[in-house]
């Protein structure tokens, strides 16, 4: 199960995540971010991963969509941290095709 709590100030959007970031837990977390990112897009963006407590490969993937849409993340674990500079390599590495 992933919980998801977005919070806005005038500058920010906020989102917090917490549980497992895995399989059909990510269908709400994909509906709501396109929605509210794409309407929120003058505000910059930041995800909480600290209590997330799994990733697989689709979760990865969302990580992936929120890093091409310019999301900053805010991640203590190591094992996050890593994943999430290996993710923004792959962009800097193989950028989307025009």
């Amino acid at each position: 199960m992933l919980r998801i709590t977005v919070t806005e100030t005038t500058s920010e959007q906020r989102w917090v995540l917490q549980g497992r970031l895995t399989g059909s837990s990510i269908d709400e977390l994909i509906t709501n971010w396109r929605a509210n990112r794409h309407s929120s897009a003058s505000q910059s963006c930041v995800v909480d991963l600290n209590e997330v407590t799994s990733i697989d490969k689709d979760g990865e993937q969302v990580l992936l969509m929120m890093i091409r849409d310019g999301a900053k993340f805010v991640a203590t674990g190591l094992y996050t941290k890593h994943l999430l500079e290996s993710l923004s390599a792959r962009i800097t590495v193989w950028p989307d095709p025009l």
